[in-house]
């Protein structure tokens, strides 16, 4: 997808608006940013002295975690089926 190609869709994260410029569709760029707009609001519910910044920080590292997890889930389910193909 060239420059001109890029979708720019604008979306809303913890009362404030960005607007994301990529090469996904605007719907999936729309779905992530609920998501993190949800993180932000759960985290915040358990520690409302949280300023944004920190709440940001803190919704990246929770979600990096998540990640992490669910990749090493994926790795070893793959590594499981390769072992049942053999």
């Amino acid at each position: 997808m060239s420059q001109s190609e890029k979708s720019r869709t604008t979306v809303d994260i913890y009362g404030r608006s960005y607007t994301i410029v990529g090469n996904e569709k605007s719907n999936q760029i729309r779905h992530v940013a609920n998501l993190v707009d949800e993180k932000m609001k759960e985290i915040h519910a358990v520690n409302k002295s949280l300023d944004t910044t920190n709440l940001a920080v803190l919704t990246a590292v929770n979600t990096m975690n998540d990640y992490i997890k669910l990749k090493e889930d994926f790795e070893v389910l793959q590594k499981l089926l390769e072992e049942k193909e053999e």
